[in-house]
């Protein structure tokens, strides 16, 4: 067994790839928040694959947080040496690679990270810091100014807590020492990603000071793009997966699946690693990649979550091999998801929702149903919500996306089929719960929760839709309800 750092990484075994370049040389010039599996397998991984090429030793990436969580992480990879064990789960043969493109990580503190990113190296900040982490209003999608940890930044500019007040606070330092702005790049799963942080950092900065907030609008760039790699959270499974198989002792390894895609708007004004020489698409724009992700793949995970969790699945390959699930998965993405997406030149989107069925199918990931099923308060708004929306300004089918939904409210009523409770996962659960059992009896009152719902609760086509779902989930059960829709003409 041989402890992962640097100066172990010549004795690690041959079937592993490790850095050819020379670690010490790297300077940074990227700054990420948010040093979790997903970065560590997609954006980490690219800019090690391009080091590799001998290109982009400028763009080495300084991690951050801004969570108390984050300290462990942070101690755990210096440890390492912020090396990482990435392996990818192909279902014909396990691959590993120890990625070193990450050459420090900053000390868990506000002012550590705001000189951080002050830096003049820094040229990129980057953040993964979830889809719930943007401060959006669900009745506007708009910047929701009222939220407390929003109101204490604005109130108190210069001693920032959130990454947001964070951002601004370099932004201004910058400014006043003459250096030019960073560009501000999201790597979550958001629709337009980068305006939806445009829209949070100036709406906070126009808080407390309108004039930078202009600035900040004029003159720093929030380019879109798209994220895709399935990265399963790392257990002692992993762990001890890394150590048995590659014989590497690795306390965070991160496995995923071997695919990525990264697209990308080329907006950087302050210049930008080549990352179109390991993979990544620069376009004009990125929404429609976006949609297509945010809906197929996005919108199927929350499609097979909860019928999955209901009827006693645990690992989503299961799920998959489940005739039903993956015939109700397929249905509602061919009927409902897909037509509400515009053409992309050169994009087969039958070929691309055959390839996420795949991806979905791969029993080495060990992805699981629970893991699906987080946050659903978050992920509905982002990942189904949007599409139902569409569909309903179309006049097109929505009987599948509101038996989405139903089967979401179902399974917030806390029991499976079998009369198994199931653990709370969303910071709203209490809520969610509450609303769920009495929407047994009037299931419109689901749908009054108008922070998630905002006016669709006042769409009769879809609250007629939701309720008769809902109430042949409670009567007919799971199967009955989903070989229904499968079986339905729309």
């Amino acid at each position: 067994m041989t402890a992962l750092n640097n100066a172990a990484l010549a004795a690690i075994g041959s079937e592993v790839s490790t850095p050819r370049y020379d670690r010490a040389a790297l300077k940074a010039g990227i700054l990420h928040i948010g040093i979790g599996n997903f970065h560590r397998a997609h954006m980490a991984h690219y800019l090690d694959r391009l080091f590799e090429l001998g290109e982009g030793h400028d763009w080495a990436i300084r991690g951050a947080g801004v969570r108390a969580g984050d300290s462990a992480m942070r101690e755990t990879l210096k440890k390492q040496d912020w090396l990482t064990t990435v392996v990818e789960l192909d279902p014909k043969a396990l691959s590993a690679r120890v990625i070193g493109s990450m050459i420090d990580f900053v000390p868990i503190d506000a002012e550590e990270t705001i000189a951080a990113m002050t830096d003049p190296e820094i040229r990129i900040v980057s953040l993964t810091i979830t889809e719930g982490g943007y401060y959006i209003d669900a009745q506007t999608d708009g910047f929701n100014a009222d939220h407390p940890d929003m109101a204490r930044d604005a109130e108190h500019p210069e001693e920032p807590k959130s990454v947001f007040g964070m951002i601004i606070l370099a932004l201004r330092r910058r400014w006043d020492a003459g250096t030019a702005p960073f560009t501000v790049m999201t790597c979550d799963n958001l629709p337009e990603n980068g305006h939806v942080a445009r829209q949070t950092v100036v709406g906070l900065a126009r808080l407390s000071d309108p004039g930078f907030a202009k600035w900040i609008e004029d003159n720093v760039a929030f380019p879109n793009s798209m994220v895709d790699c399935i990265t399963p959270a790392t257990s002692d499974r992993e762990r001890a997966m890394v150590a048995e198989t590659f014989g590497i002792d690795d306390a965070a390894p991160v496995v995923c699946e071997p695919f990525r895609q990264w697209v990308l708007e080329d907006n950087f004004p302050q210049g930008r690693p080549s990352l179109e020489k390991v993979g990544a698409e620069f376009v004009a724009d990125v929404a429609p990649y976006e949609l297509m992700k945010l809906r197929i793949l996005n919108g199927g995970h929350a499609a097979i979550a909860y019928p999955s969790a209901l009827i006693g699945h645990h690992f989503v390959h299961d799920a998959m091999a489940d005739p039903l699930i993956r015939d109700w998965l397929d249905a509602l993405q061919r009927r409902e998801i897909i037509p509400t997406l515009k053409p992309i030149a050169g994009v087969d989107y039958s070929a691309y929702r055959e390839k996420i069925i795949e991806r979905f199918s791969n029993p080495r990931i060990g992805d699981t149903i629970p893991r699906l099923c987080l946050d659903g308060s978050n992920r509905q708004p982002k990942f189904i919500l949007p599409t139902l929306r569409d569909a309903l300004a179309h006049s097109a089918p929505v009987n599948g996306l509101a038996l989405e939904v139903a089967l979401w409210c179902r399974y917030c009523a806390g029991e499976d089929e079998a009369g198994k409770a199931i653990p709370p996962n969303d910071d709203d659960h209490v809520e969610l719960k509450n609303r769920a059992l009495a929407a047994r009896e009037s299931p419109p009152l689901f749908l009054e929760y108008e922070s998630i719902f905002g006016d669709l609760k006042r769409k009769d086509r879809f609250v007629d839709a939701f309720s008769a779902q809902l109430e042949r989930l409670w009567k007919d059960g799971v199967a009955a309800t989903l070989r229904g829709y499968i079986a339905s003409s729309n």
